[in-house]
């Protein structure tokens, strides 16, 4: 199977920041829609995809699109697409989730089911068995409807792609890995700027801009589930990955990111992650509430996930700590500040309207990345 075509879901808002990391991948993009790009490229593209990608949620494999608003032409259409191409005899293979959004067939364990028994029908004929033994590996089948067409794929990641394999212990409301990398690449921080995070929580942002920074793929350090698939994509792309993966980290650089919290447990889990990471030695923790947020460099950036009052403070807590937080930002002489929140009345009490301001969905919640802009540093001059 030399040319594919995947499918990458991801946090809605966010599909321009995964649209340029897959181009930046070499990939050529099919098609973007609300939360998720389509992209095509040689069988390199499945390993590189899942190992390299920082902003995707997992890596789907395009079986084919069906259009169907009946169960009997959802079943045939099913069992017209070529699944021996993909599953062998002894695959073991499920429907593991549909989702259906403005479609006439709308009950996912109903589509999940016709889907099955559509699969079997179909590779029974084709390899003349009544039976699957389905001991061999695993080829999970994820189907999503909009709007009466449904997208039909293979999931060849397994545990989402957030999962990088560092969390070890978490705060609790944590950020995913997936989305907070995706607002570092939103915005203009490189790793020769400062980075702080007065909220760090379980580490997150701090060790995502720590990867960034030292050029390390999110998912060198764990295993998916298409390294299995043999019968589509050869071991030797996932080797080849892995060692391009390898030789690109350049860990042996300064860096100035910061993280705090209020809380010393928290923050003594947060250097435990970075270590998990292998990155412990680029990142300062300390416990500081927001309240003493300082810093003596210019053109820094803060990037936070403060709370919002959704689990973790009472609501009456939130004008004081956003006040708190826009005395500390105006004491910063020249930083930028991108603060991710729900919280409606953020601008208000930080006392200033940001510069941009983009809406996120975070999971079913609906927030704002709200963005303060600072002045851009000055350029430093060529050495002759």
């Amino acid at each position: 199977m030399s040319k594919m075509e995947l499918v990458a879901p991801c946090h809605f808002g966010l599909e321009a920041v995964l649209k340029k990391e897959i181009l930046d991948l070499g990939y050529e993009i099919v098609k973007v829609e609300d939360g998720r790009v389509t992209f095509c490229g040689e069988e390199d593209i499945l390993s590189r995809a899942n190992i390299f990608l920082r902003t995707a949620e997992r890596i789907l494999l395009k079986v084919g699109s069906v259009k169907a608003v009946t169960f009997d032409e959802l079943f045939e259409k099913i069992k017209a697409l070529p699944w021996e191409e993909y599953i062998p005899v002894d695959g073991k293979f499920w429907v593991a989730k549909a989702s259906s959004v403005k479609s006439k067939l709308f009950s996912p364990s109903d589509i999940q089911s016709i889907v099955k028994k559509a699969i079997v029908e179909r590779l029974k004929m084709i390899y003349h068995v009544e039976w699957f033994p389905e001991t061999g590996a695993e080829y999970p089948i994820r189907i999503s409807f909009m709007k009466d067409e449904a997208s039909v794929c293979l999931d060849t990641t397994g545990l989402s792609l957030h999962k990088r394999g560092y969390r070890t212990m978490v705060s609790k409301a944590p950020i995913k890995e997936t989305l907070a990398a995706a607002l570092i690449l939103l915005t203009p921080w490189k790793k020769d700027r400062i980075l702080v995070d007065p909220f760090c929580g379980s580490g997150t942002f701090a060790i995502e801009a720590a990867m960034i920074a030292a050029n390390m793929a999110p998912g060198m350090n764990r295993s998916f589930t298409a390294e299995k698939w043999t019968n589509i994509v050869s071991k030797k792309y996932w080797y080849q990955a892995i060692d391009e993966a390898n030789d690109l980290v350049n860990d042996q650089i300064e860096t100035d990111i910061q993280g705090y919290d209020i809380d010393a447990e928290i923050v003594k889990a947060a250097r435990q992650n970075a270590q998990e990471a292998g990155v412990e030695h680029l990142i300062h923790f300390q416990q500081r509430p927001v309240s003493e947020l300082r810093h003596a460099g210019k053109y820094g950036f803060l990037i936070s996930n403060p709370p919002y009052g959704e689990r973790l403070e009472d609501k009456e807590q939130l004008p004081g700590l956003y006040t708190e937080i826009g005395e500390g930002f105006a004491k910063l002489d020249s930083w930028s500040m991108y603060l991710i929140t729900s919280y409606e009345e953020a601008e208000r009490y930080i006392g200033r309207k940001a510069d941009k301001n983009r809406k996120i969905y975070n999971g079913m919640l609906k927030t704002y990345y709200y963005q303060f802009l600072g002045p851009k540093p000055p350029k430093r001059k060529r050495q002759e």
